[in-house]
């Protein structure tokens, strides 16, 4: 059986929800272009109604989705989506940057992102996403690999936090993540060489005399130098 595509998964939607399908929106890297290998499909859902009833009918077609190697869909309420822009604007402004609407009308239309929220939850995902990285390194014993398949995992999520981080500096990130690196440079200064080093060893490609250790210590210690200059965005804003 063919992979479901994001239409065909739509069409499924409609039947199943009805009138209570408000919209289907397409995001993240399957947009943009922006995949080392085949990407998977980011789907955000809005509907009407969120009750368990709904939400067991909708168990069949995203156990299919998640077979085919998707996540499952973001949900949101009409409503709660129209209100949440206080506490998602990382994502929130991603999604709006780089989206395609499958079905009904765009959620994301008028919608304002404060600077102060994305400092804040920018902040408090930089910090978290570091505490994770150390924390896993105790658990690899130092294998090469295990530090390599560390670095690699934790790259997607760094390099969106530094799109969002673009924002805060009032920049326009570009789609592709790795091409924010030399216009975030711009605004703070780490090393952003350390990060196509590690784009290349999700793509198979390891530079030779740097062990794994040496990429991660230098992948550490630049992903703790845009985390402080966020931190202290707020203080330097008015300089």
């Amino acid at each position: 059986m063919a992979k479901m595509t994001p239409e065909i998964f739509t069409d499924e939607l409609k039947k199943l929800c009805g009138a209570d399908l408000c919209c289907v929106v397409l995001y993240g890297s399957a947009v943009a272009g922006d995949s080392v290998a085949a990407s998977d499909y980011n789907v955000l859902v809005v509907l009407n109604r969120l009750d368990a009833e709904v939400l067991a009918s909708l168990t069949g077609l995203c156990a299919r989705w998640d077979k085919d190697g998707n996540p499952a869909p973001l949900l949101f309420g009409r409503e709660t989506l129209l209100r949440s822009a206080d506490v998602f604007p990382v994502e929130f402004s991603d999604i709006i940057q780089t989206h395609k609407v499958l079905h009904g009308a765009n959620p994301f239309d008028g919608m304002k992102i404060e600077p102060a929220n994305l400092r804040l939850e920018l902040e408090h995902e930089l910090k978290s996403k570091l505490i994770l990285l150390r924390s896993r390194l105790l658990l690899t014993k130092g294998a090469p690999k295990e530090v390599d398949r560390l670095m690699v995992s934790s790259l997607s999520a760094f390099l969106t936090l530094f799109k969002a981080a673009l924002r805060l500096y009032g920049g326009t990130p570009p789609a592709k993540k790795m091409e924010v690196l030399p216009l975030l440079a711009g605004h703070i200064k780490f090393d952003e060489e350390i990060f196509t080093i590690v784009w290349e060893l999700k793509a198979g490609k390891k530079r030779p005399g740097l062990d794994s250790l040496q990429i991660f210590s230098r992948y550490l210690a630049a992903a703790q130098s845009v985390t402080d200059s966020v931190d202290l965005w707020l203080q330097n804003a008015g300089k």
